[in-house]
């Protein structure tokens, strides 16, 4: 998989985009979609979301290639492209996003937990946000102590999410029913999903969800044995996980009907499989999900840490998260990370918030981060920044960075207002460490133009924060 210098080859590659990607998302995918759409609207969301985020993954590697000096993650484009403001948002957000899909899959495993343990029911009963605080923290303090993901964990997840995936795909195959599946295309019979368009952007916050981790491949690009290895890593791990997804959600949708599909308890993938084969069927799945979970929560609360780490370390995020302990692990980061994991488990058992909800939140926070990384990729394309040699490369770079950000722009409209507001009253206590960070090396805080988007972040935190106290907007 890597050669003697431990660079690595193509196969190694594309096993790290599919990692990165394959979470817990998938496993709950069937009711996620039944829950917002019919069959028709499925198809026309997947397709919409195939070229949009295949779009997206070729940003990525052209800005990974284009501008090597960037290697501070997603926020280090915006940075470069719109400024100190931006940049910064999109670190927070990106963070946000992450540990709020932590919170996530902290109520996905105990969902599933209570598949065998009814105490925990969806993961969000007093029993399982103890569960989860115990199990949170016990990461913490292992992560403390510098260890960090073993190969053989790794492999073991790996495995472990894929093996259920493949069985499932090949059982449904056999068990799918046309009938079932044409009986109702576009949810005639569900009024109460709205017209097919209505049904398309719903299901859009769970398509992005699925795909968080996209970025990835570009990380990986120093270590690769070939840079051209990396976009074609990129499109093999993209193509692969879009079929396992697209099959996942397709096939069940012609085992039992979108109705009965919306009203499964998450990990949905089990019920469908138990629906067909029995027990046995729903044990494979959420075994499989809770070994995929359990390693997946180990490195995003590393990643979580890293994030805001690599951000203090450029002076986007304050000094006091560039901190390292004794075992070079960014303690304060870390702390501050899984203290926002805790609030929010908390908060999740006062607002009865469900595995759903949360991946909205935490998509639509990573939606900022992705329009500034197309829409810097569409400027230097159409500034001829990087192309003086390559015109050619300059007019295909510019389609697809506009299509890029287009679909950007659209999953923002796609995730409506509520998610939008939510995410500004997220996004608006920010500044507190963005001002502290510029005091810290002597510049002011905003510029002209800073401070009138900042204007218009807090006007629709304080939209949001009345709608949450005046019950309008739920969490």
């Amino acid at each position: 998989m890597s050669d003697s210098s431990g660079k690595l080859k193509l196969g190694a590659l594309v096993a790290l985009v599919v990692g990165s990607m394959i979470g817990g998302g998938i496993f709950s995918l069937p009711q996620n979609m039944a829950a917002s759409a019919g069959v028709g609207a499925v198809l026309i969301g997947w397709g919409i979301t195939a070229v949009g985020m295949l779009t997206l993954a070729f940003v990525f590697q052209t800005l990974a290639n284009r501008k090597p000096d960037l290697d501070g993650g997603v926020y280090a484009y915006a940075k470069a492209g719109f400024g100190d403001y931006m940049g910064f948002s999109s670190a927070w957000g990106y963070w946000i996003s992450a540990w709020l899909g932590n919170v996530g899959y902290f109520v996905l495993l105990f969902s599933t937990l209570g598949y065998f343990f009814p105490i925990f029911g969806e993961g969000n009963t007093p029993a399982a946000i103890i569960g989860a605080s115990v199990l949170l923290w016990a990461v913490h303090f292992l992560v403390l102590r510098g260890i960090k993901e073993a190969a053989f964990i790794n492999l073991v997840t790996t495995v472990a999410k894929v093996v259920p995936l493949v069985l499932f795909a090949l059982i449904c195959l056999f068990a799918f029913r046309l009938d079932i599946f044409t009986a109702d295309i576009w949810a005639l019979g569900t009024p109460e999903l709205g017209s097919v368009m209505n049904q398309v952007r719903n299901m859009m916050l769970v398509t992005v969800w699925v795909f968080i981790g996209i970025e990835g491949a570009s990380i990986f690009s120093s270590r690769a044995e070939k840079r051209s290895d990396v976009g074609k890593a990129t499109v093999i791990g993209f193509v692969t996980v879009l079929l396992f997804l697209v099959l996942v959600n397709v096939l069940s949708l012609g085992i039992m009907t979108q109705p009965e599909l919306a009203k499964l308890q998450n990990p949905s993938m089990a019920a469908v499989l138990e629906h067909v084969v029995g027990h046995w069927g729903a044990v494979l799945i959420s075994v499989g999900l809770i070994i995929s979970l359990l390693g997946a929560l180990l490195s995003w609360v590393l990643l979580c840490a890293e994030i805001m780490f690599a951000a203090a370390k450029d002076h986007t995020m304050p000094e006091f998260l560039r901190r390292e302990n004794a075992n070079q692990v960014p303690a304060n980061a870390l702390w501050l990370t899984n203290a926002m994991v805790q609030i929010f488990l908390v908060i999740t058992l006062f607002s009865n918030s469900t595995y759903l909800s949360l991946i909205y939140l935490a998509t639509s926070m990573i939606l900022v981060p992705y329009l500034w990384s197309a829409a810097y990729a569409f400027l230097l394309a159409l500034r001829s920044e990087t192309y003086e040699q390559a015109l050619a490369e300059r007019k295909k770079d510019l389609i697809i960075g506009g299509i890029a950000l287009l679909y950007a722009i659209w999953l923002l409209y796609a995730g409506g207002v509520k998610y939008l507001l939510l995410s500004a009253l997220l996004y608006a206590p920010g500044a507190i460490l963005f001002a502290k960070a510029k005091r810290e090396v002597g510049q002011p805080i905003f510029t002209n133009v800073e401070k009138l988007i900042f204007a218009a972040v807090v006007i629709g935190a304080l939209v949001a924060a009345y709608g949450l106290y005046d019950g309008f907007l739920t969490l």
